[in-house]
C-alpha cells in the first residue's frame, strides 16, 4: 500500500509539472500576441523622453576633464629657451604603434639634439609610454582634445608644429606636472 501511494504522489508531482509547464507556454504566448515586451520598452522610451536632457552642447559647454587626460603631444624647452630633448631615443623604442620617428646629430659642445622628431598622431594610441619613458620630461601629452587633419599628412606632426604646441601651453603643462608629481 505504501509502494502505491508513493509511485501515486510521483504521478501528481509529474502532473503538476506538466501543468505547470502548460501555463508558462499559454502565458508566454499571451505575452507575444499583447506584444507586452514591446510595450514594455515604448514606456521606458516614454519616461527618458519626457524627463529632463543632460546633453551637454560641445563647443561651448564642456565636460570635467581630469588633470591627467592624455591629448596632443607637445615638446618642451628649458626656461632658457633650449629645447630639453636629448635624442635618447627612448621614446621611439618604447612607442608601441611605432609612431614616433627621430634623428639626431652631435652639436658642437659634444651634446646630442634632434634634428628630426615626428609623430604620426594616425598610428598613435596615446598610451602615454612616450611621456613615462623620458627621462628629461621633454616629450608630454598635453589637455589639448580638439584638433584635427583633412587629410592624413595633417596629423603627422614635426618637431617645430611640437615645439609650439609646448610653448603655447606650457603654464599648463607645467601646473598638470606639479599637481601630477605626487603619482609618478
Amino acid at each position: 500500500m505504501d509502494n502505491f501511494c508513493w509511485v501515486y504522489d510521483a504521478n501528481a508531482i509529474s502532473g503538476d509539472v506538466s501543468l505547470k509547464n502548460m501555463f508558462n507556454k499559454i502565458k508566454h504566448y499571451l505575452k507575444s500576441l499583447t506584444l507586452y515586451e514591446l510595450i514594455i520598452g515604448l514606456g521606458l522610451t516614454g519616461r527618458y523622453f519626457f524627463s529632463k536632457k543632460i546633453t551637454i552642447q560641445y563647443p561651448e559647454e564642456r565636460t570635467p576633464q581630469s588633470p591627467r587626460f592624455r591629448g596632443l603631444h607637445a615638446l618642451r624647452r628649458y626656461p632658457n629657451g633650449e629645447e630639453r630633448c636629448i635624442a635618447c631615443k627612448l621614446c621611439e623604442a618604447v612607442c608601441p604603434a611605432m609612431a614616433i620617428t627621430i634623428k639626431s646629430e652631435m652639436r658642437e659642445d659634444n651634446t646630442r639634439r634632434t634634428t628630426q622628431y615626428d609623430i604620426d598622431l594616425t598610428k598613435c594610441i596615446f598610451c602615454g609610454f612616450c611621456e613615462e619613458s623620458c627621462p628629461v620630461d621633454s616629450i608630454v601629452e598635453t589637455r589639448i582634445l580638439d584638433y584635427h587633419g583633412e587629410e592624413r599628412g595633417d596629423l603627422i606632426y614635426t618637431k617645430e608644429m611640437l615645439l609650439k604646441v609646448g610653448d603655447k601651453y606650457e603654464d599648463q603643462i607645467a601646473k598638470d606636472r606639479k599637481e601630477e608629481e605626487s603619482y609618478r
